[in-house]
C-alpha cells in the first residue's frame, strides 16, 4: 500500500520524504490557505515546489465547478510538472472532465467520493485514482472502511485500473483497516503515519537496551 501525505506544508513533506516511506502528496485549496499560500501564481509555484521534494504523484485540485473551467485549469496544472495528477470533484461535470482528461493522457484523482456508484462512474470515465473519504463518512454514522472495501472488490472483479486512494484518514486504526481491505493508497496527515511507530513495548525494550549499553560502555 502506498503512503501519501495530505498537506501543503513543505517541511512535513520533506520530513516524510527523508524517511523513505513517502509515495506522493495530496493537497487542496484549504490546505494551501492554511500554509498562507494565496493567489493563483503562488499556488502554482507551491505545487512545483512540492514536486521538487517528492518523487511520486502530487494531486493538485481544480477550483472550478463547471466542465469548461475544470478543463482549462486542469491543463495548466498538468503542464506544471509530470508528477501532477489533476484532482477533480465527483460531480456530473467532474466525471465528464475526467473522461476528457483521460482522452488527453492527463492523469486524474476523482475526489469527494462517498458511494460505490460514484466510484464506479469515476473508474468508467478513466480516473487514475478515486478518493473515498473515510473519516467524513464515519462522521455521519456511515462506515468509511466498508466503502473502501466495496470499491476495491468491485474494481478487482471488473478489472478497473483506477487505484483506490483512501482519504480523510484520521487515525492509525484507519490506516491499518485500509491496509487490511486492500486499498492501493492512503493519504493522511504526517502525524497519523508517524503514530504507526508507537508501541509501549518498543519504548520499554529501548529503555532496557539503553540501560544495558550504559552498563557495558
Amino acid at each position: 500500500m502506498k503512503f501519501f501525505i495530505d498537506t501543503a506544508n513543505l517541511e512535513q513533506i520533506a520530513k516524510a520524504e527523508s524517511m523513505g516511506i513517502l509515495d506522493g502528496v495530496t493537497t487542496n485549496p484549504s490546505l494551501m490557505a492554511k500554509e498562507g499560500v494565496k493567489g493563483n501564481e503562488a499556488i502554482m509555484k507551491h505545487y512545483v515546489d512540492i514536486c521538487g521534494i517528492v518523487t511520486g504523484d502530487v494531486s493538485a485540485e481544480v477550483l472550478s465547478t463547471d466542465y469548461e473551467g475544470m478543463i482549462e485549469e486542469g491543463k495548466k496544472l498538468a503542464a506544471l510538472h509530470k508528477q501532477i495528477v489533476v484532482k477533480v470533484p465527483c460531480t456530473a461535470d467532474g466525471i465528464r472532465a475526467i473522461k476528457s482528461f483521460s482522452d488527453m493522457g492527463i492523469r486524474t484523482n476523482c475526489t469527494l467520493v462517498f458511494s460505490l456508484g460514484q466510484a464506479l462512474l469515476a473508474a468508467k470515465a478513466g480516473a487514475s485514482y478515486v478518493s473515498p473519504f473515510v473519516g467524513r463518512l464515519d462522521d455521519v454514522s456511515s462506515n468509511g472502511i466498508e466503502l473502501v472495501s466495496r470499491i476495491v472488490n468491485v474494481y478487482r472483479y471488473y478489472g478497473y485500473q483506477t487505484e483506490v486512494l483512501a482519504a480523510s484518514i484520521r487515525s492509525v486504526q484507519h490506516i491499518i483497516q485500509c491496509l487490511e481491505v486492500g486499498a492501493d493508497v492512503i493519504t493522511s496527515p504526517l502525524s497519523s503515519i508517524m503514530a504507526l511507530l508507537d508501541h509501549p513495548l518498543t519504548d520499554k525494550g529501548l529503555a532496557i537496551f539503553e540501560k544495558a549499553t550504559k552498563e557495558i560502555i
